[in-house]
């Protein structure tokens, strides 16, 4: 095949990467609160400690966030659905009748998260219809103890509890352990 893959065999194609489902949140510039789901998340340094989120840069809340320069990623659990579909809607109110919390470092904190990760802009980088934000870490906050939510193939799914064989034939491990690090 030559030329260019279309938009949907893009999605197709690097839908087969799971990712785990973060909201990103922050504050417009009246300090009302503003989020959306986020699956393009990453670490990018450890010194200085820096990571990245993709962003639309034509949606409705990271423009908004964007010139306060401050945002939380806020690392979904497995059992957060309600809160993707309330941040994933164009429509309602995300935060309305929403236990949050104000922090000093970034964004909202959202209630019963794995961690929030509270950051400042470092950099924007413009690649085509999405931004590249670079954010300087500023403070991790543990939340509650979990398996992530993941994105695999265009939907929404979840780690299995289950336990297998250590490869190097040790203990079988919980899959909520820590033997991913």
């Amino acid at each position: 095949m030559t030329g260019e893959p279309s938009p949907e065999r893009m999605r197709h194609a690097l839908g087969h990467f799971a990712t785990g489902v973060t909201i990103v949140t922050g504050y417009d510039e009246d300090g009302a609160p503003v989020g959306f789901v986020c699956q393009s998340f990453a670490s990018v340094s450890l010194r200085p400690p820096l990571v990245l989120f993709c962003a639309d840069h034509r949606g409705r809340s990271w423009p908004r966030m964007r010139k306060q320069g401050r945002f939380t990623v806020n690392v979904l659990r497995h059992d957060q659905r309600e809160l993707v579909a309330r941040f994933g809607s164009s429509t309602g109110a995300r935060f309305e009748g929403l236990h949050w919390t104000r922090s000093v470092h970034g964004g909202p904190s959202l209630p019963g998260v794995l961690v929030r990760v509270h950051c400042s802009v470092e950099q924007v980088h413009v690649a085509g219809d999405h931004d590249v934000v670079i954010g300087r870490v500023h403070d991790l906050e543990e939340g509650r103890p979990g398996r992530p939510m993941l994105f695999y193939r265009g939907r929404l799914t979840v780690t299995e509890r289950r336990t297998s064989p250590a490869p190097d034939g040790g203990a079988a491990l919980d899959a909520t352990d820590d033997y991913w690090g």
